[in-house]
């Protein structure tokens, strides 16, 4: 089974870019679908972004289109997730999930998740 470990989080001001990094271990990424999310505090978590995991076709949710873009390496087994023009209500913790199924904006078609990296964006 693969094991996700995300990286890169940390304090931005609102307008700056960051980048997150997803290391995948265990099973080659390439036999999975991956996808970002993430949760505000108190809130529900919520679909950001996706990837196939044979032909990298993407999708994003519609707060980030134009904003992020989530790209992967298989030769690296590593997922990434930049993130642009961050906004104050980008702050979240950002996870990264892993599927054998169907790609999905829900996560409970999710099966492994990593620990999630915290993004504070500020004015």
């Amino acid at each position: 089974q693969v094991q996700l470990v995300e990286s890169g989080g940390g304090l931005v001001q609102a307008g700056g870019s960051m980048r997150l990094s997803c290391a995948a271990s265990g099973v080659s990424s390439v036999t999975y679908n991956l996808a970002w999310f993430r949760q505000a505090p108190g809130k529900v978590r919520e679909f950001v972004a996706q990837i196939s995991r044979s032909t990298g076709t993407t999708m994003y949710a519609d707060s980030v289109k134009g904003r992020f873009t989530i790209s992967r390496d298989n030769a690296k087994n590593t997922v990434y997730l930049q993130m642009n023009n961050l906004k104050l209500e980008d702050t979240a913790v950002y996870y990264c999930a892993a599927t054998s199924f169907a790609l999905s904006t829900i996560g409970g078609q999710y099966e492994t998740w990593g620990q999630g990296t915290q993004v504070t964006v500020s004015s």
